[in-house]
């Protein structure tokens, strides 16, 4: 799929969105496109006539009133801070987000873009101002992207808690069928026809049994059924770097919706624990149980006050609750770890940004076997007990 064709179904999410609030919802919008491959100082030309086709009100004013500059370039997307300087010495500031090539193949930008709307409008990550050919335009946020070592600090983790929970609670148009095994599914047949021209690559590809990974996905799915997990609307990617805070504020915000669907619970927190262990997938990080216990109990009772559970005042919430999060919780760590090892497989084939995807396929799959037996021996047990 193509810029045009990415064009296409945000016009139609636009249209769906503009529909639903009988016409009171409007973003603005440009067919212009930015090549991702250009260097900063070619691209900005490029981006200041994206903002000023975007923002009539800058349409005349002369490039020296932009400033473009890097605000991260993750392993997905590129995000930009631009800052116009208007006539009367104000400055205004927007985030430039422009999708990563190929990224199509595994988001679902028609989804992302209803999605945005109502998590904006419940106070979540930034408001949406515009689309484009190959991405969008939000607002700026005035704050710094957590590290992965933030997220264990016990009064993040509180507050982390607390937003996801109110994050799960926000209810967005369209089907409420958990897209897990769906996507993995999709991504399991996708990963598993690639070719590479790349000897190093192809030889590595070739040890893979994709065989012994669908029999894991089926002998997880079972598990995972009898887990009934509760299906909400999930991140689905909550990792530090989708994750701000202003700290003179104190305001934490989460951001960057684009892998966001109806999806079990647990997925969400496992995967948010997974990523305590950042890029270089230091599982040694991965939280403990009491670190865990600390984060369910601000997840149940997000409204209770940090100094509550600090002072064990927390302690309303009923022990079985917190041991069947628990258990939810670290039987879809295991999803976790095969999403994004296919993920990367796919990645590996497909994204132009240098990283080791091929690399990072084997870090999640060989955590996941390495956690299998321990997590999904919990999981029985606790079937069991609660069957009997």
């Amino acid at each position: 799929m193509g810029a045009a064709k990415i064009w296409d179904d945000a016009m139609e999410a636009k249209e769906e969105a503009r529909s639903e609030s009988n016409g009171s919802f409007e973003i603005l919008s440009s067919s212009l496109s930015v090549d991702t491959s250009l260097s900063l100082p070619a691209m900005k030309p490029r981006i200041i006539e994206l903002c000023k086709d975007i923002f009539k009100k800058w349409s005349n004013f002369d490039a020296s009133c932009f400033s473009v500059e890097t605000v991260s370039g993750g392993i997905t997307n590129l995000l930009l801070k631009v800052t116009v300087k208007e006539e009367n010495g104000i400055e205004e500031s927007v985030t430039v987000r422009l999708y990563g090539p190929n990224t199509d193949y595994v988001i679902n930008r028609e989804r992302e873009l209803v999605a945005i709307r109502y998590l904006s409008a419940a106070g979540f990550g930034a408001k949406l101002l515009a689309i484009f050919g190959n991405g969008m335009v939000q607002s700026f946020i005035n704050a710094r992207t957590l590290t992965p070592s933030d997220m264990r600090e016990p009064k993040l983790a509180a507050e982390i808690a607390k937003q996801l929970r109110k994050f799960h609670e926000v209810e967005i148009p369209g089907s409420r069928e958990p897209q897990l095994w769906i996507d993995v599914s999709k991504f399991f047949e996708k990963a598993s026809k690639l070719t590479f021209d790349d000897d190093q690559k192809r030889k590595k590809y070739e040890s893979i049994s994709f065989k012994e990974i669908q029999s894991e996905i089926n002998e997880l799915k079972i598990v995972g059924d009898r887990i009934n997990a509760p299906v909400v609307f999930s991140h689905n990617d909550l990792l530090s770097g989708n994750i701000m805070l202003n700290e003179e504020e104190g305001k934490l915000y989460i951001i960057d919706f684009e892998y966001g669907s109806y999806n079990y619970r647990g997925f969400d927190l496992g995967n948010h624990f997974n990523e305590y262990a950042g890029y270089d997938c230091d599982y040694s990080l991965y939280p403990s149980k009491e670190e865990q216990y600390h984060f369910f109990k601000h997840y149940l009772q997000p409204d209770a006050p940090h100094e509550a559970c600090l002072n064990h005042k927390l302690n309303t919430v009923p022990s079985s609750d917190l041991d069947a999060l628990y258990v939810e919780t670290n039987t879809f760590m295991l999803a976790s770890h095969l999403y994004w090892a296919l993920w990367a497989l796919i990645q590996a084939k497909m994204s132009p940004i240098d990283f080791d995807y091929l690399g990072y396929f084997f870090l999640r799959y060989n955590e996941y076997k390495r956690q299998k037996q321990e997590a999904l021996s919990l999981a029985n047990s606790y079937l069991c007990l609660t069957n009997s």
